[in-house]
């Protein structure tokens, strides 16, 4: 189904509506956060950060589970836009850091990847223990993959009532071909830049976890991921990786009501990744906008006053499976 959304007069371009949330003033609001650590079953640790509202009481509400991008976190624009639509909702929100993202550093030797489903599942049924307020989830880009992919291998034994996934690279490699052409190659740059970072930081030169020299020379995803992310996680090359991880081979076997919303003019990837509606499960919704970048989706405000279009449309989607 084609998607409502219209762009923002001033940030038509796909890639203004792409960059613009990153800038330092696309979203002002103050957002108080509880950090939790969250143990996981293999020794490892990662973090959830709760957004806190102590006008609201959320002891029945609905919850609200984010998942990020590519070294995203809680401080990503699109994670702080949902989490204050959410809690004007009355619902409460928090979000889940895949290993080694944010400020926290992770205890194994091992990062995350687009297709780590354990810590998710893991997560969503120590919320399901603790309560059985509905709880619903959206991933965003890389988060989104590993959501649907998650969906995909649970069928209906999830505590999750409620799912949409945002900008999802459904075919891990042809969005790393699509990165590797024209103005979508700045991008490229940027995030294979800061995964560098975030792989110095934590390994060193004498590492055996993967070849220092061969990830320090990528400059494509294709090149980091066959020298990093596929040995750091147990993967024959970026091959075996992008084949095993990638959300379209999933999307048959989703029970739970999914909402897919991907842009048409997403700079991250290619119209002809996008399935066709006939491959999809029939509890999942495939709606593709015009425009809207890679998790832009700005569609009104100003630049300084900026509306979002994401918070209002997934909250829209995941409240009628809320009870």
């Amino acid at each position: 189904m084609r998607s409502e959304f219209r762009p923002a007069p001033w940030l038509t371009n796909p890639h203004a509506q792409t960059i613009f949330p990153t800038l330092p003033w696309a979203w002002r609001r103050p957002l108080a956060l509880r950090r939790e650590i969250v143990e996981l079953p293999d020794g490892d640790a990662t973090t959830v950060d709760w957004a806190e509202d102590s006008t609201s009481e959320h002891g029945e509400s609905p919850l609200l589970v984010i998942l990020h991008g590519l070294e995203g976190s809680s401080d990503s624009t699109y994670a702080r836009t949902l989490m204050h639509a959410a809690l004007d909702r009355g619902w409460e929100a928090c979000v889940l850091h895949f290993r080694d993202c944010g400020d926290y550093r992770n205890r194994l030797p091992r990062r995350y990847h687009a297709g780590e489903t354990n810590d998710v599942r893991f997560f969503l049924d120590e919320l399901s223990a603790r309560s059985d307020r509905p709880i619903v989830i959206a991933g965003y880009s890389l988060g989104g993959n590993v959501l649907l992919k998650y969906l995909g291998e649970v069928g209906n034994d999830s505590p999750v009532c409620g799912a949409a996934a945002v900008c999802v690279p459904l075919d891990l490699q042809a969005c790393s071909t699509a990165l590797n052409n024209g103005f979508s190659r700045l991008y490229q740059k940027h995030l294979i830049g800061n995964m560098k970072k975030a792989a110095a930081r934590k390994f060193g030169p004498d590492t055996d976890a993967f070849d220092w020299d061969l990830a320090m020379a990528a400059v494509t995803f294709d090149e980091f991921d066959d020298a990093v992310t596929a040995p750091l996680h147990g993967f024959i090359g970026k091959d075996d990786y992008y084949g095993q991880c990638s959300s379209m081979h999933f999307l048959d076997r989703i029970e739970i009501p999914t909402l897919i919303l991907n842009a048409a003019d997403d700079p991250f990837m290619s119209q002809d990744m996008l399935p066709q509606e006939t491959s999809l499960a029939e509890s999942v919704t495939l709606e593709v906008s015009d425009a809207g970048g890679h998790v832009g989706f700005v569609e009104g405000g100003s630049p300084w006053r900026p509306r979002y279009y994401l918070p209002r449309r997934l909250l829209q989607y995941l409240g009628a499976y809320t009870g």
